[in-house]
């Protein structure tokens, strides 16, 4: 890291090379290039955000569809064996 000195030769060399009207605007400029660096940091990380949570749900509903054909199955193989029953007891 630069020293005290060493930021005042900087801050002079800066100051020679544009203008005391110059320093202003290329502040200005940089200021607003840092501003819309961060809002679009702060974009993507939504976006990515928001990919990962529509990621979660879908795998959540495959999750419960899953668990719905599961149930249908062993419902369906329930069934059968109960009239088989019912159909064996008269005899």
């Amino acid at each position: 890291m630069p020293g005290g000195s060493e930021w005042i030769l900087i801050l002079l060399v800066v100051l020679l090379f544009f203008g005391g009207k110059k320093i202003p605007d290329l502040m200005r400029g940089i200021g607003r290039g840092v501003r819309e660096f961060n809002d679009a940091k702060t974009n993507v990380k939504n976006e990515i955000e928001a990919g990962m949570s529509d990621k979660d749900k879908k795998e959540q509903e495959i999750k419960e569809q899953e668990i719905k054909v599961q149930q249908a199955q062993a419902s369906q193989m329930q069934q059968p064996q109960a009239t088989q029953m019912q159909t064996e007891l008269p005899k």
